[in-house]
């Protein structure tokens, strides 16, 4: 059953990892181009790590209480539904707001990911099946990288964005068919 479990765990978290990779090096530019400053892009990514490190003693006190997979099904949504605004974002203000909201849903991720890799895993082959989990993962995230510069040659960086947003929200469904 776990051994189920963690195989579900790795293809829904490639995926987030694969939709993250696809956007990230456009993101960074797409910030850099609305911001006039290095002050405001600092800025938005210190409110992004902040925003994250607040959350996470809520979402320690929260996980003995509440299923770890419904902290990535959050993510994963969260994120699909977030990605449809990025081509829309026209001011700073909107980049600080989203990154904050990117801090509270990457958090959520971490710690969803770990508590569910721990849970799924038995103490004798934990290093082993972890080494399996980041392997599958950093494979999707170099492939999503590669493609999104194919991609963004063909198309518009907009295209892009929904992309991934189709595959946060496929991943979320992955968690949600593999509940008890």
């Amino acid at each position: 059953m776990k051994h189920n479990k963690l195989k579900w765990l790795i293809l829904s978290q490639s995926s987030v990892f694969f939709a993250s990779s696809l956007i990230f090096p456009f993101y960074i530019l797409f910030i850099k181009n609305i911001g006039s400053s290095y002050t405001q892009f600092g800025l938005s990514y210190g409110l992004f790590g902040l925003s994250g490190a607040l959350i996470h003693p809520l979402l320690g006190r929260l996980s003995a209480r509440v299923d770890n997979r419904y902290f990535l099904m959050a993510n994963s949504w969260g994120m699909a539904v977030l990605l449809l605004y990025f081509p829309h974002i026209s001011d700073v203000s909107q980049v600080y707001i989203v990154q904050v909201l990117l801090g509270l849903l990457g958090a959520m991720q971490k710690h969803g990911e770990k508590i569910l890799i721990a849970d799924y895993t038995d103490s004798g082959e934990r290093g082993r099946k972890i080494g399996s989990y980041h392997f599958w993962t950093a494979v999707f995230s170099a492939a999503a990288i590669i493609l999104g510069g194919f991609l963004a040659d063909f198309f518009t960086v907009h295209i892009i964005f929904y992309a991934s947003s189709i595959v946060f929200f496929v991943s979320g469904l992955m968690l949600y068919q593999n509940r008890e």
